[in-house]
């Protein structure tokens, strides 16, 4: 029967959480398994995951096959380099020296990493502040550098009002009305002229 170790996910929706599980390769994932072998908690920072060390590597030794999750899980705990030892057939002496050395090892890698992110973390935090106070520094400067582009309008206001100084030489026809109502005042004769007229008798002709 060909065997794998691997991850069951149990948890719940945004909540995840596994077991190490033996199963037969041939089954469905979420099929029945053969033994727990631990837990893994990835929400957990302090303690994410426990394995049976010594019944894992049994497993091992049969033939199981583990998944690169469970894989990733063996080289953070140790067992990896272990199950590596364990292969070359060294005994369980200069197994335990070898464990020893590489869990000193461990401990300098951890120390390293947590150094580098410290320091990572205190540059972006610098340059954070830098470019804050840049940023502060071209808002001050953005409304000086501004303010004659606001006062070119009102350079040009005269310009606008020209049309308006041309207003009278639109009404100087106007003022030539009266002349054409002149000739009404002759249109007829007065009353005191028809008498004039009527007493010149007409010559007799000869």
């Amino acid at each position: 029967m060909s065997t794998k170790i691997r991850l069951k996910r149990i948890g719940r929706r945004n909540r995840p959480f596994y077991r190490v599980v033996v199963m037969d390769s041939r089954n469905r994932r979420d099929g029945s398994a053969i033994e727990e072998l631990g837990w893994f908690n990835p929400i957990e920072a302090d303690k994410p995951f426990e394995l049976k060390e010594d019944r894992i590597l049994e497993w091992l030794q049969k033939g199981a096959q583990p998944s690169d999750a469970l894989h990733g899980l063996m080289k953070r705990s140790g067992l990896a380099h272990r199950w590596h030892l364990v292969q070359q057939g060294l005994d369980e002496k200069t197994i335990e020296k070898e464990m020893k050395k590489w869990a000193m090892t461990r401990e300098e890698t951890l120390k390293n990493r947590a150094s580098k992110a410290e320091e990572k973390a205190k540059k972006a935090k610098e340059k954070a502040k830098v470019d804050a106070e840049a940023a502060a520094q071209a808002a001050e400067e953005a409304p000086a550098e501004e303010a004659p582009a606001e006062e070119a309008p009102a350079e040009e206001a005269p310009a606008e009002e020209a049309p308006a100084e041309e207003a009278p030489a639109e009404e100087a026809p106007a003022e030539e009305a009266p002349a054409e109502e002149a000739p009404a005042e002759e249109e007829l004769p007065k009353d005191d002229e028809e008498p004039a007229n009527k007493d010149k008798k007409p010559k007799k002709k000869k």
